[in-house]
């Protein structure tokens, strides 16, 4: 499997938890979109240049596999992956770690797929520019 990978480090916010104080469990889901903006935005690929290449790319699948809470004021390393695949589709692969108590919080996955922007249509293969970004990136074997 080949793939690019980065990492951010968040702190829960007083927004984002619960009653109990722990991190309400939608909100995972926030946590993986702030992992995929910065690897995408660290490997040239973010949603504006994907947009100002005339596509939009809406998830049509997620699994989320809670693991230890998050509580208020805890740091958070988010570890994105995005998963080189052959299918027209962007696969990406999450880890949040707890990094108060080194416990490995949420695993999730995400599948995107492209639509053209102006028809709203499905893409059945990678569009040019993507095509393009991919055979420029160094992918890790893995």
């Amino acid at each position: 499997m080949e793939y690019i990978e980065e990492s951010i480090l968040v702190r829960a916010r007083f927004s984002e938890v619960d009653a109990m104080g722990v991190v309400w469990h939608g909100n995972y889901l926030k946590y993986f979109e702030d992992g995929r903006e910065n690897l995408g935005e660290k490997f040239g690929m973010s949603y504006m240049e994907i947009a100002n290449n005339g596509f939009f790319v809406p998830i049509v699948h997620a699994d989320i596999k809670y693991k230890s809470p998050i509580t208020f004021g805890e740091s958070i390393k988010i570890t994105c992956r995005l998963i080189k695949t052959r299918a027209a589709k962007l696969i990406h692969e999450y880890e949040v770690l707890n990094l108060e108590s080194g416990a490995i919080s949420c695993l999730g996955r995400t599948e995107q797929v492209f639509l053209n922007s102006q028809t709203r249509e499905l893409e059945l293969g990678y569009p040019d520019f993507y095509t393009q970004w991919i055979a420029n990136i160094e992918w890790k074997e893995g």
